[in-house]
């Protein structure tokens, strides 16, 4: 993953038809006239935002076949790289005369600094990155751009085919794309949405390439990776592993049996809740595959032999020993010394924080106490009706009832609230008989009360009412920053964070002098890196070979099975394909979140492929990279120009993509 700025002239110049869509994705120009290409999932919030009861562009798939059909999305902006600045020495300045104290407000304030200095010196957005925890500091400037509608994105049956089943796994066959178009004012510069907008003159685009790939080809990758934690030391990677990983893939499974439950049963509860599931469905294959990579890996004992030979450089010199004598095993202590501590901040997060969709409305009521006006509630009511329009209660209601069964039967029982252990005295483990008397005599929970609760007169008249609410009581009785001045207690000082700090810098300075090339974590800046395409052998010691066809798409259709059910007219066009066309295709390339639409570009610089997915065996990367089962999976450009021309019938956007 190297810094763009690094990279060969010729890379640094296919970088400019390269762009990041809100930091959460990577796109690509593929027209003069504004085109940007990235992943179906990468642009699913806004499919999913933009429809209607009417019109479910998840499920019906959108294809905009004029640009008077383009869809604006509210909210979403893209950014293009103008320039990469290397700012170290002026960081290092106004640190040395005291503009910036060191400590935990350090890189915000700095950021401030910085960033408002290059953004009034350049006009352009400006965002300062930390390397090796202060190694080296760099500014990115962009172009910004607010006017982003929705040209195409095909059924979520054919773009995200095989679901969460094949998510994360080998072989797959999505057909993962979407098309934005970005639009300026009429004089060219950057605009909110008008239809007196005009497409953006693209400052560079990808040709597409339609002769096809072979195995062994070189490739380049293009992107925005977003986090890797490859100088995390091994007593980080051990805690994850250990314990934060296990319960967050375990508890988020069952939350999502309970919405998938509910969601075969009522598609209306589909509607709602498919991109919340989509979102959880991610982060929890992507803990689990975590975990059992860094097992089967040894990725913690890899990174214990890497630091012991680490402490040998250390001690071999009186000043490095004087700093970094300890540090491996002060690590080591601190983190057995927390460990149950970090156990209850993420039951709390995960049970109370995030264990049901209403927990925010909750939190909003009781923050009233401390300022109640006007302009505040009305807020609240804003919030208030879009969070009850999104749900389900009796979804909600399950979820509560998982959250409770787990919160009291994990959490350390001195940090439970007053009103939560008096339930416990109440009810003991009847978590069925708890939750009834907490939900179900809830305002939250009925929508008579809440309509009746919504509205500014009832905020003003009657707070102190709702306050009293069970439910309100049960959320507002512990809070996360009991839990971490618990934690800041235990760890003392240096504290865990500042000795990870002088880790990164201790690993950094090891390598340098072993003349270890190196590269910094991703953190949303532009990377460039190169690969091969290739299979690999999986865990069970199968060969897989690098490409997947249509003929094995349409042999795991299945009309009862949602994830693996084509809807009638997209499957009537695929009986057409060929049976051998290709799909998706494996790279060796290294990738990570934010990577999502990456353009994947042949030696010649031409588009070839979009990356979307890794394999479960390359989810240990995030902390230690293993080359031989790393692979990352794209779609072929190829099958997504068949699925434009053959199905979207977008035969005006291929002729402006050059495609014939």
């Amino acid at each position: 993953m190297w810094l763009i700025h690094t990279a060969k002239p010729s890379v640094q110049a296919m970088s400019r038809a390269v762009v990041s869509i809100d930091f959460m994705g990577t796109g690509s120009f593929v027209s003069d006239d504004g085109l940007v290409i990235t992943n179906h999932h990468v642009a699913y919030a806004d499919v999913f935002a933009l429809g209607t009861k009417e019109h479910n562009w998840l499920e019906e798939g959108f294809w905009a076949r004029s640009r008077e059909e383009e869809l604006p999305v509210p909210g979403r902006q893209v950014q293009i790289l103008k320039e990469t600045i290397d700012v170290t020495a002026e960081v290092e300045a106004l640190i040395a005369e005291g503009a910036v104290k060191p400590g935990g407000m350090m890189m915000r304030k700095l950021s401030w600094i910085m960033e408002k200095r290059y953004s009034e010196k350049t006009g352009l957005e400006a965002i300062l990155s930390s390397m090796w925890r202060g190694t080296k500091y760099y500014i990115s400037l962009y172009e910004q751009y607010s006017d982003v509608r929705l040209v195409a994105a095909p059924p979520v049956s054919l773009a995200a085919f095989g679901g969460d089943v094949d998510n994360w796994e080998w072989p797959q066959h999505k057909g993962d794309f979407a098309i934005y178009r970005v639009y300026t004012a009429p004089d060219g510069k950057s605009a909110k949405y008008s239809p007196e907008n005009i497409p953006l003159k693209s400052p560079a685009k990808f040709k597409i390439c339609t002769k096809g790939i072979k195995e062994g080809e070189k490739t380049i990758l293009l992107g925005f990776p977003g986090r890797t934690s490859r100088y995390a030391p091994s007593a980080r990677v051990n805690y994850l592993t250990e314990t934060e990983l296990p319960i967050v893939s375990g508890l988020r499974s069952k939350q999502m049996e309970i919405i998938s439950s509910w969601m075969d049963r009522d598609p209306e509860v589909r509607r709602k809740y498919a991109d919340y599931y989509f979102g959880l469905s991610n982060f929890q294959e992507l803990a689990l595959g975590q975990m059992q990579c860094n097992r089967r890996f040894s990725v913690v004992e890899k990174k214990r032999a890497e630091e012991a030979r680490m402490q040998e450089w250390i001690d071999a010199d009186p000043a490095r020993k004087e700093k970094w004598g300890s540090m491996l095993s002060d690590l080591d202590s601190k983190y057995q010394a927390v460990r149950k501590a970090q156990e209850d901040v993420i039951w709390f997060r995960e049970c109370i924080a995030r264990g049901t969709r209403l927990h925010s409305v909750a939190s909003r009521t009781a923050a009233l106490k401390r300022k109640k006006d006007s302009t505040r509630i009305a807020g609240n009511i804003r919030a208030d009706k879009r969070n009850f329009a999104e749900v389900d209660l009796r979804v909600e209601r399950d979820l509560f009832r998982l959250a409770l069964e787990n919160y009291y039967e994990h959490m350390s029982p001195e940090m439970l609230g007053d009103y939560q252990k008096a339930l416990r005295e109440k009810y003991g483990k009847d978590y069925d008989a708890m939750c009834a008397a907490l939900w179900d005599a809830s305002w939250i929970a009925d929508p008579a009360r809440t309509e009746k609760f919504l509205t500014i007169d009832e905020h003003m008249n009657n707070l102190e009412s709702y306050l009293e609410d069970p439910l309100v009581r049960f959320f507002e009785d512990g809070k996360m920053g009991d839990f971490n001045s618990r934690l800041s207690k235990l760890q003392g000082k240096p504290s865990i964070n500042d000795l990870s700090g002088e880790y990164t810098h201790a690993l950094y300075g090891f390598r340098e002098a072993s003349g270890i090339a190196q590269y910094p974590d991703a953190n949303s800046t532009m990377r460039a890196n190169f690969g091969r395409v290739m299979g690999y052998s999986r865990e069970d010691g199968l060969d897989c070979r690098w490409y997947t066809t249509a003929a094995g798409m349409l042999a795991k259709h299945r009309p009862d099975v949602h994830d693996f059910c084509m809807i009638p007219g997209w499957k009537a066009v695929a009986d057409t394909a060929d049976p051998s066309m290709k799909i998706d295709f494996l790279t060796d390339n290294d990738s990570t979140g934010g990577n999502s639409g990456s353009p994947l570009l042949n030696r010649k610089g031409q588009l070839i492929g979009l990356l979307f997915d890794g394999v479960k065996e390359s989810l240990a990367t995030d902390f230690y990279f293993i080359p031989e089962f790393n692979r990352s999976v794209n779609v072929d450009i190829r099958y997504v120009l068949w699925v434009l021309r053959n199905y979207g019938k977008m035969d005006s956007v291929l002729s402006e993509m050059g495609v014939k």
